[in-house]
């Protein structure tokens, strides 16, 4: 091994390709918290009561269910 050579490692780490969502769950995941996102700021306008906070409340539980399959995504896996 010289100088310019890469430390050999014992593990090797890859990436796992696909969290839990399915990739066509994935973009609807994206669709309902866009949808969500805008719905809420327009019913806040056009209503009088409170409803809209709804909207916001699901578009941060699509949101954290977009992050965790991210995570999941990104979780490195070791090889043997």
């Amino acid at each position: 091994m010289g100088d310019g050579d890469p430390p050999v490692s014992g593990q090797t780490v890859r990436m796992r390709p696909v969290g839990f969502l399915s990739e066509r769950q994935r973009r609807l995941a994206w669709l309902g918290f866009l949808l969500a996102a805008v719905q809420a700021p327009l019913a806040a306008k056009l209503v009088d009561d409170a409803s809209w906070f709804f909207a916001v409340v699901v578009a941060l539980l699509v949101a954290t269910v977009i992050i965790a399959d991210d995570a999941t995504r990104r979780r490195p896996e070791t090889v043997e």
